[in-house]
Formats: structure tokens, sequence, C-alpha cells
């Protein structure tokens, strides 16, 4: 079962909090939470920037570690960006110029303040840890320590919006959706006054649905900001501790930091969801994240040495093989690495016509033809899973069915991956445009197939190493080209007797946008080959063990949830046999209402739903409904946001879809409507 965090029942400090507003040169303030130890002497600063609603959507997460952090003697600082929650100003684009200077702006300010040192760390999870990586890349004087979990460094691979150079179909949506429920949510009079009302408007007046600009980014505008890649990687001066999950986004940013970052930096991947280490949640276990901060910190804020520098470059988690998608701790160990990449992880060559074969192939020649179901990833799970039990994917044995897969004989001894497995493969074209979905799985003797990691790469004339068309300049029937899939970052441990199974297709919905004419490829086996980085069996032998204490946070929130009236499945997918329809709908499972200790009474609700036509690409659409409720009983404070995006699609262009509604005290205030066409091709 998950591990439950304890709570100290002391701390080195006693601890006050208060809340004040931060002065920007262009007159907007932004809404900061200060928790500081008490003490007469000048302490670091910690800093979590994002716009997550610190009055309401992250309040009882703040809770618990920013206390935490104030009793162990530092002044730990919760902001909302600018024109979110109750910051004043208006919304922007993530990580746009605006929202960086704001950044750099309060780290200049906290560390300005009586009680501040000077010195100014940084941390935050997904977005919150993207834009510490952005802010660092600035190299703000002040900023000195960084704590980035499950972070996006801007890598067009691996970004939130494509994977391989593909549009992500769920990742874009939803995301875009909760973007544009989180910026229509107004200001808490409690804490802004009567003028909640005008800020609140002028907001609204304001909104864009974020999904307008990423499509556009995609298809020749301007690119988006410039992510800690490249040169932006050596402008980062602060020294950097990089953490993500397994199950999680960030995983490849972690491993790219360490091996590229030329500030100080160390690397710490678990088995983890998109979520904080001390959470509990699944996949386990947890750790004593907390503590294992305040090392970080206390060695680059404070100057003790806590033997964060002796720790190895990479610590990770090496999978064990046990049931897809546990509810609980994961099987396996922890490791270290002193470097990487790690003289003890060697790259193996599977080639896809020897050591891995598949049951078939087309009679007429040596190539293998792929072209899968449209509803192929029903079962990939979340593609940015937070802990929920049906995040994870489920045995894979009906997503291989739909896909082409090649097999390896029983292991005769454990095969121990760690790092980036690639693909390479020879592809003759069949269509102007398509794409290779390719999951490595782990195949029990009893026929049970568990994901390890999974990849794609967006195919198209000219890039990404796409076949040319047969009928195009260079193309034909018998055109190959050679191409180069990057599968995922992990830790997993394939015990003796299973089989690695290579499972390639040509759809992957709802992660993947399908191409508009899915022609599927053909493959050569015999000029293909999967590899596998493989770590050493006795890489451990003399090594001092990987170990972490047990999860610690400051006692949560007293926050009343009152049993909802109804619930509905977090996952469920309904086939229309006579239609061909399948339909994939998510319930994130907020149930009833919050009462926040303050009074204040936060309820949400949300449906995702995702339809493809098995048959037909064009039948794909999303499209999310939700509902924010905030009341105040006591001062009569009633509002409601409601939002609905869709994103659809014809045989050229993608349709965007979204409506903002919200109401006062149950009458309309504000209504709006947008329709966007973009077109279908990427750059």
């Amino acid at each position: 079962m998950p591990q439950t965090a304890q709570h100290p029942a002391s701390y080195p400090y006693r601890t006050v909090r208060e809340d004040v507003r931060v002065p920007l040169a262009d007159g907007v303030e932004l809404h900061a939470r200060i928790w500081r130890p008490v003490t007469e002497e000048a302490v670091p600063a910690l800093l979590e920037y994002l716009p997550g609603r610190l009055g309401d959507g992250t309040a009882a997460r703040d809770t618990e570690r920013h206390p935490w952090y104030a009793g162990h003697g530092y002044a730990s600082v919760r902001v909302d960006v600018r024109g979110h929650g109750n910051s004043g100003g208006l919304p922007g684009e993530e990580y746009s110029a605006q929202e960086l200077a704001d950044g750099v702006a309060v780290v200049g300010w906290l560390a300005a303040r009586p009680w501040c040192s000077g010195s100014v760390g940084m941390f935050g999870l997904a977005r919150g840890g993207s834009t510490a990586l952005r802010i660092a890349a600035l190299a703000p004087p002040a900023l000195k320590a960084v704590v980035a979990v499950c972070a996006d460094d801007g890598r067009r691979d691996g970004e939130a919006h494509h994977l391989g150079g593909a549009l992500l179909a769920a990742g874009t949506h939803a995301r875009s959706a909760g973007l544009l429920s989180l910026a229509a949510c107004p200001p808490d009079p409690r804490y802004v006054g009567e003028d909640w009302r005008r800020m609140w408007l002028d907001r609204l007046a304001a909104l864009e649905p974020p999904v307008h600009s990423w499509l556009t980014h995609r298809t020749g505008g301007q690119p988006p900001p410039p992510g800690p890649d490249g040169p932006e990687y050596r402008a980062i001066e602060a020294a950097v501790l990089a953490v993500a999950g397994w199950a999680a986004p960030g995983r490849d940013t972690v491993l790219r930091l360490v091996e590229q970052l030329a500030a100080p930096v160390r690397g710490l991947i678990g088995p983890w969801a998109q979520q904080y280490p001390d959470q509990g949640l699944p996949p386990g276990p947890a750790i004593g994240f907390l503590q294992e901060t305040l090392r970080w910190w206390d060695h680059w804020l404070k100057g003790t040495d806590t033997g964060v520098l002796a720790e190895p470059a990479l610590r990770s988690w090496i999978d064990g093989s046990g049931p897809p998608a546990g509810d609980g701790d994961r099987p396996g160990r922890w490791c270290g690495e002193e470097s990487w990449p790690s003289p003890d992880v060697r790259e193996i060559h599977y080639g896809l016509d020897t050591a891995l074969r598949t049951a078939g192939t087309a009679s007429e020649d040596r190539f293998v033809h792929v072209r899968s179901p449209q509803h192929t990833g029903v079962d990939a799970g979340s593609p940015h899973p937070a802990g929920s039990a049906a995040d994870l994917p489920p045995d894979q044995r009906e997503e291989d069915g739909r896909s082409v897969c090649f097999d390896s004989t029983p292991l005769p001894e454990p095969v121990e991956i760690l790092g980036r497995p690639a693909l390479r493969l020879r592809l003759r074209g069949r269509g102007p445009r398509g794409q290779v979905v390719a999951r490595l799985c782990d195949v029990a003797p009893d026929g049970t197939s568990a994901l390890i990691t999974r990849g794609v790469l967006a195919l198209a004339p000219g890039r990404d190493g796409g076949p040319p068309p047969a009928g195009a300049p260079g193309g034909g029937p018998d055109a190959t080209v050679d191409v180069t899939v990057d599968l995922a970052g992990t830790g997993y441990a394939v015990p003796p007797g299973h089989h690695l199974r290579l499972a390639l297709s040509s759809a992957y919905w709802p992660w993947i946008w399908p191409q508009p004419q899915d022609e599927g490829f053909d493959l050569d086996p015999s000029r293909s080959a999967l590899t596998l980085p493989v770590r050493h069996l006795a890489a451990d032998a003399g090594s001092a063990p990987v170990a972490f204490g047990p999860p610690e946070q400051a006692a949560p929130p007293d926050v009343r949830r009152p049993e909802p009236l109804t619930s509905r499945p977090e996952r469920l997918v309904i086939r229309d046999v006579a239609t061909g329809e399948w339909r994939l709908e998510l319930d994130p499972g907020f149930g009833g209402p919050l009462i926040h200790p303050d009074g204040l009474v936060h309820e949400e609700r949300t449906v995702e739903a995702y339809r493809i036509l098995s048959g037909d690409p064009l039948g794909a659409g999303a499209r999310t409904d939700r509902t924010v409720r905030l009341e105040r009983p006591d001062i009569g404070w009633d509002v409601t946001v409601r939002t609905r995006s869709r994103l659809d699609c014809d045989a050229t262009h993608l349709i965007a879809r979204n409506q903002v509604s919200v109401l006062e005290a149950g009458s309309v205030v504000f209504s709006r409507e947008w329709e966007r066409r973009v077109p279908r091709e990427a750059p």
C-alpha cells in the first residue's frame, strides 16, 4: 500500500504566515503567501511561482511543504503569476517573456527583503518546475539553486504538445481546456477587496484559449519561448536538482540536464507519476523528498556541507516486473550512477529479424506492413498521470493485438534497462505523411504484457527523416529511408523467462492526433534494430546503497470534503459496434465540494471525452466540459465558471472551438465563443 507521510510534532523554528503584494515595474502587483521562521537572523527564500491559484487550487499542497520549509529555517513563498488567482494584471501565454521577467523581478524582490539573506532558491512541479528552469536560464544573480520536478525543457521531441514531432491530442487539448478554465476564474474578494469584479471582467475580456497559440506555433507562427536547451543550458548558473518519475513526463529532461548542464547538477528519477515524490500516490514508493531537498537548499543557500555533491550524479529506481497498472508501490530497487552516460550501461542491439521476430511477414517481399486500427492507444493510460488508479497503462495484450509485434525468445538471464532505447527502422513510403509508434513491453510467461516505455516519430517528406511518398521527387513504390525512433527513458529489470516485445503501430489515439490519410508504413526487418541501454548486472558491486528516509510533510489543512451524491468511473472505454466508434471518457474524480478552513467553498466537475472511428482518422475529436464554483456564504459571494473546449479535424485543418460562460449569483455576466481553423501541415 502507498506510504503515508509523517507529520513532525515540532520544528527547529516557530513560523508565521502572511499574504503580501509583490510590486512590479509596470504597476501590477502579484499575490504572494509567505511562511517565515520566527528569528532575528536573515534567512534564504524559496519560491514556487505558477498560475495554479494558491488560494484554492494548490492550497492543500502548499500547506504540506511551505510551512515545513519555514520550520527548518527558510522563508518559503508561493506566488501566483499575473492574471491568475489574486494577482493583478492579465493572463498571457505560458512561459511568455512577461511571465519570466515577472519571475526574475520576484526573485530580486525577495532577495532585497530585510528578512532575506539575499540567496533564493526556486522549486516547482510540472509547469512550476519548467518555469523555474527557464528563469534560471535568465541567470538572476540571487537565484542560487533550483529543484525542478517533472519539468519540460522545451525540446520538440518531448515538450508538452508534441512527441517525436507528432502533435499530442489529449495532452494538447486537456491542458488548454484546463488553463482556459483556470484563467477564467475570479480573484477572491476576501484578499483583493471590492476591486475583484473589475479585475475579473478585465481578465475575461483578455482571455484567449491557449490551444490557439500552440497550434499556430507548429504551423509557421512565432516559435514558443526557448527552454534551457542547447545554449540555454549553458546560461544556467544555479545548481539544479532535476527530479522526475518514470511514469510521468520530465524523465528525459532529467537525463539531458545531468548529461549536459555546466552548472552543478544531480538527477533523481523514481517510479512516480506527475506528483511530488512524498505524496504517496501510485506508483510508489514515496520517499522523504522534503528532507532530500532540504539537504540541497542547505548546501547551496546556507553553505552547509550536507554531502549532496558526494551523491551519485544520477539516482534512479529500477522497476521490477509486476502487475501492469498496480495501485500501490512498485517492486524494484534504487541504484546510483557516478556519471551520465554511465560506463556501466552499454548498448545492446536486437535485430528485428534475429533476436526479435514477428509472427508473420508480407508474402510478396521482405517488407512487413504496419497499419493499425485508429483506436489503437485506448489502453495507453494518461499522458500526464497524477496518481489516480486509472492513470497508468493496463495490460497491453489488446494493444499488442492491434500492432505488429516482434518478440524475443525467453530471456536466459535478467536484462536491466537504464536510459533511452532507440529504434532504427528502414521504411518504405506509402503516403505523404504518417507516424511510427513503438512500445517496448515485458511479456510474462502467462502472457501478461506490461509497458516498459514507448516512443513516437512523425513522418513527413523532408522532415524528421520521413520517407518520400510514392510519386514525389525521390519517391516511388520502392523508395526507402532509414529513420530513428527515440523511446522515452526508463529503468526496468526484465526477469529471466520473460520475453521482450517490440510493438509497432501507425496510430495511438488519444495520445497522438491521427494523420488525415493513414496508409501505415512498410518496414524491412532485416535492416531494422532495437538498441537497448543495458546496465551491467554487477554494476552495484562495491557501491554504497541508495536510500531515502520516509516521506514527511507539514500537517495538511483542515479541508472538509462532503461525500459526493454521484460518481463516475475515472476512465471509461465505450465501443459502438454498429458504427465502429470508440469513445474514451475521463473523470479526474474531483468529487464533491471542498470547504477550506477560511470558509471558501470550491467545487469542480470535469469530464474529458475522446472519440475515434476505428477505420477513419477524420473521425477523431476531443471535448472537455468544466464547471468551477467558488462561494463564500458569509459574504454572499457565489460565482460559477463554465467552459467547453472541443478539438476536431477535417482533411486539411484542425478546428478548435471554445466557450466560456461565467455567472455571479446565478446570473450570466460574461459569455464568449471562439472558433479557430488551423492548417494541419506542420513545418
